[in-house]
């Protein structure tokens, strides 16, 4: 782990000194762009973005304070790192834009789900270093997940310059490209099925007589102190579930009702179902 976060401090020195595009400065683009400079990786004189109008991007360079604008192709002419950030069903028309103004010397980091890094370099139409991140909203308050895989040009470095960009807004692992759309369905997808959970939880503490914000709370910080000792302790789930689980106590009847109403199936339903829907958009572009 210390040799992780070395490598970790190096990759984010020499981000500094790199000038970073964010091609599609949205909603996953704004929250790295934001982290990016809050955090001091980015500088706003090396950093430029862009936007589909005219007076979005006006409003994006006074929020930031760096270069925004609507010109793709300019932004990619000056920049060492190009983040892309936008749709899946833009990156053809994208790449079509930039592709005269890439060069094998950049690193391009593509965020949008289901385009694999072969159709990224085929659009480029040249050796270029290229990197697949999945992230997931949670970035939003630094507590997200990405996960990334390298193209057939990129290197070590690079990715450990990715890794570098993506640890100021969560964790990262990575991971072989064959696991994208799995991850796709479980951690990009995830946040919004774990909602629901909660949403459940306060309703049901509701209705067994608490306020609501009370439950909303308790139901939140459960579900936030229960990830962190797996994460911490790295233990199994059902291990740590048999630690609450007292005999003939409280939890596991509520356990039998879970069961009896197939939470775990329909879960793993969802995750499935979530993945199978990320390669068919791959398959529409």
């Amino acid at each position: 782990m210390a040799m992780a976060s070395a490598v970790s401090n190096a990759s984010a020195a020499m981000l500094a000194q790199k000038r970073v595009a964010v091609l599609g400065a949205g909603k996953i683009g704004g929250i790295l762009l934001r982290a990016l400079l809050d955090q001091g990786l980015l500088t706003p004189e090396r950093t430029c973005a862009t936007v589909q109008h005219a007076e979005r991007a006006r409003t994006l360079a006074r929020t930031y304070n760096v270069a925004v604008g609507t010109e793709n192709l300019k932004a990619v002419r000056d920049a060492d790192v190009v983040l892309i950030c936008v749709k899946p069903q833009q990156v053809k028309q994208l790449l079509e834009e930039v592709r005269d103004a890439a060069r094998p010397e950049q690193l391009f980091i593509s965020v949008a789900a289901s385009v694999p890094t072969a159709f990224i370099e085929k659009g480029l139409a040249a050796k270029i270093p290229v990197i697949r991140a999945m992230p997931n909203t949670p970035c939003s308050v630094r507590r997200g997940m990405t996960a990334l895989c390298k193209g057939s040009y990129a290197e070590d470095a690079h990715v450990e310059l990715a890794q570098a960009l993506f640890e100021t807004v969560g964790r990262t692992a990575v991971v072989d490209e064959k696991h994208m759309d799995a991850i796709t369905g479980l951690s990009a997808s995830g946040p919004a099925y774990l909602y629901i959970i909660l949403e459940s939880l306060a309703e049901a503490g509701v209705k067994v007589g608490l306020p609501r914000d009370l439950a909303t709370l308790l139901a939140a910080q459960t579900m936030l102190g229960a990830s962190s000792v797996v994460l911490e302790t790295g233990h199994h789930p059902a291990l740590l579930k048999d630690e609450v689980t007292t005999p003939a106590g409280c939890t596991i009847d509520g356990i039998l009702e879970l069961e009896e109403g197939k939470l775990r199936v329909t879960l793993i339903k969802a995750v499935v179902k979530a993945a199978h829907r990320a390669r068919e958009l791959m398959f529409n572009q």
